[in-house]
């Protein structure tokens, strides 16, 4: 995935990316499309495998009921969608909603007022971790996380409180929360691991 390059000034072969200084998202346009998810944190390279059909199910049941309950403003997508905070920081959450007038073609160039993670062994940490601190640090509004286990699911939410996140919710199972941001919403994680729609909406 790297190449040595004399001269960093010298574009390196195609494909490859270079080794000696941080990376930027013009970079990642050398990467191929092959299935893998290529993030970018402070010029750090994160490389995600395809995900599995469990996680896939949860993705697509939460879009469907957070499109179906969303205001018009507001754009509701399944990842990944390019969210390019610096030039050295692109993340691509599994979901993402923001405002419309906020998305400039290819990639979101301001914070989301959402973006929901769905946990993974191989970015359990990295999703608990470092990309809850950059939407923390960049101003993102909410900040989901949600572990597909479905012997004991989880959904925790986290919510920007005078420039900090706070833990605004934390349900397992067949428990459910009413959450106002980005909009009302009731959600049950046992029902989003089973990939169906929620069974009640507010």
């Amino acid at each position: 995935m790297t190449a040595v390059q004399e001269d960093l000034n010298t574009p390196g072969p195609p494909g490859l990316l270079p080794w000696a200084r941080p990376l930027t998202v013009d970079d990642l346009e050398a990467l191929p499309d092959d299935g893998h998810r290529y993030e970018l944190l402070d010029g750090m390279l994160l490389v995600s495998p395809a995900p599995v059909l469990r996680h896939q199910g949860l993705v697509g049941a939460l879009c469907v009921y957070l499109y179906t309950t969303a205001p018009d403003h507001l754009w509701v997508l399944p990842g990944p969608v390019g969210i390019r905070l610096a030039t050295d920081t692109e993340l691509q959450p599994d979901l993402v909603i923001a405002a419309r007038s906020d998305w400039d073609g290819k990639y979101l160039y301001k914070p989301p007022v959402l973006a929901v993670e769905v946990l993974s062994p191989s970015m359990r940490m990295v999703d608990l971790s470092l990309k809850k601190a950059a939407y923390e640090r960049f101003g993102t509004p909410s900040y989901w996380v949600l572990d597909p286990n479905p012997d004991d699911p989880f959904l925790l939410v986290f919510e920007l409180d005078d420039g900090g996140y706070r833990e605004a919710a934390h349900v397992r199972g067949t428990d459910s929360v009413d959450l106002e941001r980005p909009f009302p919403v009731r959600l049950r994680p046992s029902d989003l691991t089973a990939g169906r729609l929620p069974r009640s909406g507010r």
